[in-house]
């Protein structure tokens, strides 16, 4: 019996999700995925596992990212040349901030070098004259990679922030280092306001701000979200069984964590189900729904914005609508935000801007820097908010449990801020010294910081858009469809609604046989069978159950106009049936 080794090699894929009401086309990356299946046998319990009927049975019932690892597998068996337009990851990557980094890197070993130099040993780096002897590397290593950015950083931060030079520098050489812990914990005092100052701009519009914010730098948006839900509940602001509300369509994490059973939350979905003249969604929210949220039993609402998986941002008149909600109807109604993917829309405008009060912002660098694997993210919270007024007001039996729980921390336990619970129950507070992102991964997210606000032209943030919408335009060139280009919309994913493109091209009998006849998972299971292309159920983001997610960000340009391809033809193949079994119907 011989030796069959397959081997499945998934190139960085950009998800491209395809909204036929608008046309709209969004972009996410992949990840590079390598699945090696040893023996004859192996393969041959895969195939057995992979049957039609076997995946059907899991098939909205696990999570989707779940489920693509099936439709990876399945695809992978006759094909090692896979479309994986399931995963976010972008297949680009910021170059000058890495090589600013790296570069930064040799100038701080040199710096340690200079207290203790043995062999393989060093010293640490040393404050004073610091800021002069990095001018001096800097103009005698003119051709260095990324130095130039070094160099208006270190202006930047003296310029624009007025930072000690010393001090400033300091910081950015001992924390590539990494040889002490973050203090303060929370996040490095100088890249905390450099950190702040991005966030304002892409989040808020401007780089000013009349309200003051804190900053808390963590693993990645993922990491905020679980950190947040976890604080949450650790303060009784919100408790088992709790309602709350989800504005969906969502990224799949925010329906699964509220069902834990630790949790068990209530959850309302405010579902956006806006349409335009021809019937298709808009994926923005009707005054109707978001009126749900003048229910003050509501505690706290969840958005994605632009959402997932369609890409779209609120437009604003629903953020104009929330805000009137939350100031004159809901107004100790907690606001989380997930903004992963504004940079991505052209004059984005948080709801953090307009309910800072109320409103927690999560932020990921990992997509618009291409830096998944760095895991770098922030969570941003107003200094005056309404989290603090409400742990303020909790029951006392609630406060004697809480004081006795951050008792550690400070003799007036009770004084803690909620964004400083964040931190130490990161820890399970034991370990509130150890809190907060690495310090070398807090420099390089200044880096990345630093150089976005730099670069006031806005040229990376522009290529970034560029290469979404090339792709969009691909992938609508390879569907046979126009161009719907939405002001709000994002280009990283977008959602492609069969039977919206049915009802649309062929009228609503097409739409009605495609409803009969096949499922979702026909589609999806057709396409990574026969057309190694895999893509996500948009029902595992509540939204449309016809719906298929595909990302823009992380395949090669070509990719697109193929899945586009082959999307036309597995469509076209089902319109052909519908025409002669409607043609037989009226002849019978």
């Amino acid at each position: 019996m011989s030796l069959l080794s397959i081997f499945c090699h998934i190139i960085k894929s950009n998800i491209f999700y395809f909204n036929f009401s608008n046309s709209i086309i969004k972009l996410i990356n992949a990840r590079n995925i390598s699945v090696f299946l040893h023996s004859e046998g192996r393969h041959s319990i895969l195939n057995t596992e992979l049957t039609k009927e076997n995946l059907q049975k899991i098939y909205g019932k696990v999570s989707p990212f779940e489920f693509k690892d099936k439709l990876l597998q399945l695809a992978a068996i006759n094909n090692d040349n896979i479309l994986d337009a399931g995963r976010g990851n972008p297949n680009w990557t910021a170059a000058t901030p890495r090589q600013a980094f790296f570069t930064f890197g040799q100038f701080a070993i040199l710096e340690t070098q200079r207290s203790l130099n043995i062999d393989d040993l060093a010293g640490m780096v040393q404050k004073d004259g610091i800021s002069k002897r990095l001018l001096e590397y800097i103009n005698a290593n003119p051709s260095l990679p990324g130095i130039n950015l070094i160099r208006e950083i270190y202006k930047y931060g003296i310029n624009e922030l007025e930072f000690d030079e010393d001090e400033w520098i300091f910081e950015l050489a001992d924390g590539i280092i990494g040889d002490n812990y973050p203090v303060p914990d929370r996040m490095l005092v100088h890249i905390k306001k450099i950190v702040n100052r991005y966030l304002l701009k892409e989040l808020c519009g401007n780089t000013q701000s009349e309200s003051d914010f804190d900053v808390f730098g963590v693993e990645g948006g993922t990491a905020a979200m679980c950190y947040i839900f976890d604080s949450l509940e650790k303060n009784h602001l919100l408790n088992k069984g709790d309602k709350v509300a989800l504005m969906t369509p969502i990224f799949t994490p925010y329906l699964e964590i509220p069902h834990l059973p630790h949790y068990n939350f209530n959850v309302i979905n405010i579902h956006a189900n806006e349409v335009d003249e021809n019937g298709i969604p808009t994926y923005q929210y009707s005054e109707d729904d978001l009126n749900k949220l003048k229910d003050t039993s509501i505690k706290a609402v969840f958005i994605v914005n632009p959402n997932n998986p369609a890409s779209i941002a609120l437009n604003d008149k629903c953020r104009e609508t929330l805000k009137n909600i939350v100031n004159n109807y809901n107004p100790n109604l907690m606001v989380i935000t997930d903004d992963v993917y504004c940079t991505f829309v052209n004059n984005f405008k948080s709801v953090l801007s307009d309910l800072p009060y109320n409103t927690i912002g999560i932020y990921s660098l990992s997509k618009y820097f291409g830096v998944t694997g760095w895991r770098l993210g922030t969570i941003i919270l107003n200094k005056d908010n309404v989290y603090n007024k409400l742990i303020s007001e909790i029951s006392e039996i609630h406060k004697i449990s809480l004081n006795t729980r951050y008792s550690h921390l400070s003799c007036n336990p009770e004084k803690i801020s909620f964004i400083d619970r964040i931190v130490a129950d990161s820890r399970q507070v034991a370990l509130n010294h150890t809190a907060g992102l690495s310090t070398p991964q807090q420099v390089q997210m200044a880096f990345f910081c630093a150089f976005a606000l730099i670069d006031s032209n806005d040229n990376y943030k522009n290529l970034t858009k560029s290469i979404c919408q090339k792709r969009k335009e691909l992938l609508c060139q390879g569907l046979n469809v126009k161009i719907f280009n939405d002001p709000h919309y994002a280009s990283y994913y977008t959602e492609i609604n069969i039977l919206d493109w049915a009802r649309v091209e062929y009228g609503i009998e097409a739409s009605k046989y495609i409803e009969k006849i096949y499922t979702p998972f026909d589609i999806l299971y057709n396409l990574a069978k026969n057309y190694s292309t895999v893509l996500l159920n948009g029902d595992g983001f509540a939204s449309s159950r016809w719906g298929l997610r595909v990302s823009l960000a992380n395949l090669n340009d070509e990719a697109y106009l193929k899945i586009g391809q082959t999307l036309r033809e597995i469509f076209d193949n089902i319109i052909k049936e519908f025409k002669a079994n409607y043609k037989l119907k009226i002849n019978c």
